[in-house]
This record gives structure tokens, C-alpha cells and sequence, in this order.
């Protein structure tokens, strides 16, 4: 019987004095909460909430014992609704999926059929953990820009480059014949992000130095911001009339400083965007895109695969500010 089932998942734990401890054991697929859609997982991906949760913060995974991993591509193994069937290619991302409901970092999940898409014909199950969530950020960020102003030839910048949102950012955005500039910390990356399709790569200070209160010389139509904090503030202040700042991140800051005088003599946009809780039907959407319009050449040179027993590595590498581009895990 399927229950039966035992699989190994990254587990972090919380001991009676508040600490953590991660290790992978066996879970039996019995344990998985009761849902629609039981998934065997192909390939998860690491993004930065991942490694929140697979930390202990609280604000990310309130229930502990748990496994992270809040993307996860796979095949049903078993269902209970008539909208998918067994040996069906599915994509699940966001919701509560790797937060308080065992995610992707297990080789089982079992979820609601509300958080599934189907995968699209244009896109392999490893292209699809490659853009993970952080390429679907990315692509609502896009699909804002395309829904306001015709984009080709226009100009972007996008900090927290190297990551994940914005490694495909950059690749999508120049794909549409965007002019893009690069906010990184780490400028050993350069040739990374120029390789990916930067025109230009600045660091922080730089862009920081230049900025001249209250408003800045406006230089850019869109903006991609991961980061917060001081670099959002500058960013409000340098852009270009009717510009736009897609706001989907806070690994700087959660807070920033602002006036009113991009917005009233400039008529910029500050929009949140989310992926967690966005309609499946908008995934969908972006996922679709992906696989077709949207479809990106040479994403090996994006990601690197590893699987679970390497997470613990990764994890530093991307609490530490220094994850360049895609980490995929692989199960099996």
C-alpha cells in the first residue's frame, strides 16, 4: 500500500530549550497530511524561505517537527479528485507548502488540489525547478511591466541580482529586449550576471553614492527589488516618469524611507508583488508562459543540482548573501 511507503526528507526539529537541529530521516507517507494530491517529487529548488524555515524562524514555520521546501515538481502517485489523474506531471509552489506543510525537501508531499498546475508541454520537469519560485516572482514582476507600458527598449534594474528572482529576471527581462542593470553585493559575479544579460553591473555603495535627495535623475522605466531598505528608497527616487518598482523581497530591510514627490511629479508605482498566495490560475498563467512565449535558452548555466544530503551547505551559502543563481535538489 502506498501508505506504507517510507521516504527520506530533510527534518528540523526543535528541542525543549528552542534549538535546532536538521538531519534527514525516514517519514512514512502515512504521516503526510490528509489531502487530494499525493506526489512523488522529482526536484525541489532552495529559495530564501527555505532557508528561513530550515533555521527555525518562527515567522516562516510555526510547527516544528517539519520539512521545508516550498516548490516541488512531480508525478501523482495517487488522487481523489477527477481534475488530475495518476502519472500526471504537476508543479506545486508557494502556499503553504515547505511552511507549515511538509514541502518539496521530502521525496513525498501531499496537497490540496487548489496549490497544483499541470506541468506545461514546453517545460521539463528540471526547466521548471530551475525558475522555481523565485522565477515565478520574477515572472508576476514582468507581467505587471507588460500589463502597463510596452517594455522592449525600455530600461530595468534589479538588485539582489545574483539571487534567484533576480538571475531570472535579468535573463527574462533582456530576452524581451530590456536594457538591464544589476544591484549586486558581490561583484566577483560581474562576469555572471553580464554573461546572463546585464548591460551593466553595479555594486551597492555605487548605486547608494549616487543617489541626490529628494529626487534623483530619472534613469530607469522599471525596477525588480528583492532587497528593501535603503536600496528601495533610492530606487523610488531614480526613476523615470511613469515608472514602475515591483517590490517582492526584504533580505536587506524590512523597512525604507520615502516622499512624495516621486509619485506626484513623476507618477512612479510602488506594487507588492507576491507568488505564495497568488490565484493558481495566475501561476498557471506564468507558468504557461514559460513553456512558451516566455520559454529561456541555456538554463544550465543558471543552476546547479544537489541533493538533500548537500542542502545543509547551501543553506549557509544562501543565509550568507552568497547563493549565486538556482540550486535544485534532486530526489531519487
Amino acid at each position: 500500500m502506498i501508505n506504507k511507503k517510507i521516504f527520506r526528507a530533510v527534518i528540523v526539529e526543535e528541542d525543549v530549550a528552542g534549538l535546532f537541529s536538521q538531519s534527514i530521516k525516514n517519514k512514512k507517507v502515512v504521516d503526510l497530511p490528509l489531502n487530494d494530491l499525493l506526489i512523488k517529487v522529482s526536484y525541489s529548488s532552495l529559495n530564501y524561505k527555505d532557508a528561513l524555515s530550515f533555521s527555525g524562524n518562527k515567522g516562516v514555520s510555526k510547527n516544528y517537527p517539519h520539512t521545508p521546501g516550498i516548490d516541488a515538481v512531480g508525478i501523482i502517485e495517487k488522487t481523489s479528485v477527477s481534475q488530475f489523474d495518476i502519472g500526471d506531471r504537476v508543479i506545486v509552489s508557494g502556499y503553504d507548502l515547505g511552511m507549515n506543510t511538509s514541502g518539496g525537501f521530502g521525496e513525498y508531499i501531499r496537497v490540496p488540489k487548489e496549490w497544483v498546475c499541470h506541468l506545461p508541454k514546453g517545460l521539463q520537469s528540471l526547466e521548471s525547478m530551475i525558475i522555481g519560485t523565485a522565477g515565478l516572482t520574477a515572472g508576476l514582476c514582468v507581467d505587471l511591466f507588460i500589463k502597463n507600458n510596452s517594455i522592449e527598449g525600455k530600461k530595468a534594474i534589479v538588485s539582489g541580482a545574483t539571487g534567484g528572482v533576480g538571475t531570472i529576471a535579468i535573463k527574462l527581462l533582456t530576452k524581451m529586449g530590456v536594457d538591464v542593470t544589476a544591484i549586486t553585493s558581490n561583484l566577483d559575479s560581474k562576469e555572471y550576471l553580464m554573461m546572463i544579460g546585464a548591460s551593466e553591473v553595479i555594486s551597492v555603495s555605487e548605486f547608494l553614492d549616487s543617489i541626490k535627495k529628494p529626487l534623483n535623475k530619472s534613469t530607469w522605466d522599471f525596477a525588480i527589488d528583492v532587497v528593501g531598505g535603503p536600496i528601495l528608497s533610492a530606487l523610488i527616487i531614480s526613476m523615470k516618469y511613469g515608472g514602475i518598482i515591483a517590490c517582492c523581497g526584504n533580505v536587506g530591510s524590512a523597512k525604507f524611507k520615502a516622499n512624495v514627490y516621486p509619485f506626484i511629479l513623476r507618477a512612479n508605482q510602488l506594487v507588492g508583488i507576491d507568488s505564495a498566495e497568488a490565484s493558481i490560475d495566475k501561476k498557471s498563467k506564468i507558468w504557461e508562459l514559460f513553456g512558451s512565449d516566455w520559454k529561456l535558452s541555456n538554463l544550465d548555466s543558471l543552476h546547479k543540482i544537489v541533493v538533500i544530503e548537500e542542502i545543509f551547505a547551501e543553506v549557509d551559502m544562501i543565509l550568507n548573501g552568497k547563493q549565486i543563481g538556482r540550486v535544485v535538489i534532486k530526489h531519487g
